[in-house]
Formats: C-alpha cells, sequence, structure tokens
C-alpha cells in the first residue's frame, strides 16, 4: 500500500505551474495511460485556461483548493474547494479563477 499526501502533491503542481509559461502543471499519482483508473493533481496558476477537450471515459474533477470553472459549450459549472463536479462527456473546458489544484479521477472506456 502507498501512502501520500494530495494536499503536498497540489502545493508542488501549484509551484511548477507558477514558473510553467502554460500557467498549470500536472502529476498522476495512482494509475496511467495503461491503467482503467487514474487519478491526477493539477495545479493551475489564476487566469489559467486549460483547453479545450474531450475525456475518453467516465471522469470527475474534486477541487482540492482555489475556484474553478469548467465550460462545454454555452454551458458552465463553478466549483470550490471541497466541491466534486461530474465532468461532461463532451469537449469542454477548465478555467481557474483563481490559483487552485485539483484532482482529476478518470476511468478510461474499454
Amino acid at each position: 500500500m502507498n501512502k501520500f499526501s494530495l494536499v503536498a502533491v497540489a502545493r508542488q503542481q501549484l509551484e511548477r505551474a507558477a514558473t510553467s509559461t502554460a500557467g498549470h502543471a500536472a502529476d498522476t499519482v495512482v494509475g496511467g495511460h495503461e491503467h482503467i483508473l487514474r487519478h491526477t493533481v493539477i495545479g493551475l496558476t489564476g487566469g489559467t485556461v486549460q483547453g479545450e477537450h474531450e475525456v475518453r471515459g467516465e471522469a470527475t474533477l474534486y477541487v482540492l483548493w482555489g475556484r474553478v470553472r469548467v465550460v462545454a459549450g454555452e454551458v458552465s459549472w463553478d466549483a470550490q474547494a471541497g466541491d466534486l463536479l461530474i465532468v461532461p462527456d463532451v469537449r469542454h473546458h477548465m478555467e481557474a479563477l483563481e490559483d487552485s489544484a485539483v484532482l482529476l479521477t478518470v476511468a478510461m472506456a474499454l
């Protein structure tokens, strides 16, 4: 069994994001592309927009701290620390409304 602190990983990713030209950084802490289940901690600096994309499978987004907005077409969902969003199964993007860290959980489609 492995144990780690999501808060510590999130802090590291936000520090990396602050020095990145893209304004975000991520670390897959469980799973990966070769697994069905994947947990990724993403740090985003305020104002950063993660480009439009789709998720191949089911996904949730848990906000560890900060505030984010997920936008799919004309519909958007705002979330803050402690909120869990079910990621829509359509093209969407995420905006960091302030410095934020999220846990993205994806169960890949078989």
